[in-house]
């Protein structure tokens, strides 16, 4: 495993990262400012292929490299390969059947989204999504996930309601993001403790999306290191929701979804290829089975 600055002398780190990726692909970790800018560069490192980025430390921040020997750790194991791109599903061809998708995932999440999020059509069912980063990052990966997809990606907004076509990621670091419903569906931002040592927990999102929409919805738990939201998932398929899980293949870090899968939560396991394509067969009219 490899740790890589962003900022060098002479050659930026992604423009080494890019070269390691091409010429002897490995596990890097990046490390980057908890800056605007800095958090965008990390988005882009992670599309390139690192593992996973910390934040260095600050005054804002003075125990950001806690997290610096866990995720070296973890990287130690993780599966190096570059999912194709791919193309979203025809607006047309869609008709949505009123149920909602919920994900969440956490080291090598970017890769995944990337990946996933493009199959999402300008009409895609209302998503919801949890995924370990300060808010510093999510902000950046929204906007980078908002330009790889014809629907709309945002940061959830507490109240903010889940309107067809839109996709919401939970905001990173301050609060957890729920599902209720108040005379529809909407987003809840609400403080609290870590769940499963991070807030916003993906456990905590499934939790409410099992409570607001039973079997109306639709889940699936992408790569990721720990467990979190194996449970969540599970009080999802138990309300009747359908359940996905990224497969070991095409995970960067096999933790979370086999977590879910040993658990009972995972009706079907699929390539992050193929999980696409199954959320909106799973959630259109033309196919719910």
């Amino acid at each position: 495993v490899m740790t890589l600055d962003v900022e060098m002398p002479n050659m930026n780190g992604l423009d080494f990262l890019d070269k390691v990726m091409r010429l002897r692909p490995f596990p890097v970790v990046m490390v980057s400012s908890m800056t605007e800018k800095g958090a965008a560069t990390a988005i882009s490192a992670l599309e390139l292929g690192a593992v996973e980025c910390v934040g260095k430390p600050s005054a804002r921040h003075p125990d950001s490299f806690d997290a610096l020997a866990p995720t070296v750790r973890a990287a130690a194991s993780a599966r190096i390969a570059r999912a194709p791109a791919q193309r979203a599903t025809p607006a047309s061809a869609y008709r949505w059947n009123g149920h909602i998708v919920a994900l969440g995932a956490s080291t090598g999440c970017v890769e995944a989204l990337m990946a996933l999020i493009p199959h999402f059509p300008a009409n895609c069912p209302p998503t919801v999504i949890a995924v370990h980063m300060p808010a510093e990052f999510t902000r950046s990966f929204a906007r980078r996930l908002d330009g790889a997809t014809p629907a709309q990606v945002r940061e959830a907004s507490d109240g903010a309601p889940l309107t067809q076509g839109c996709i919401y990621l939970a905001p990173g670091t301050h609060a957890h993001l729920h599902v209720v419903d108040a005379g529809g569906l909407k987003c809840r931002l609400r403080a609290g403790d870590q769940v499963n040592g991070h807030r916003p927990s993906v456990d905590v999102l499934f939790e409410s999306v099992a409570a607001a929409c039973g079997a109306r919805a639709t889940g699936a738990i992408l790569t990721g290191m720990g467990k979190d939201g194996a449970a969540g998932l599970l009080a999802m398929r138990r309300r009747g929701a359908r359940t996905l899980g990224q497969n070991e293949a095409s995970c960067v870090v096999y933790g979370m979804p086999k977590a879910a899968a040993q658990m009972g939560a995972v009706e079907q396991e699929l390539s992050i290829q193929a999980l696409g394509s199954r959320l909106m067969q799973l959630t259109s009219q033309a196919n719910g089975k």
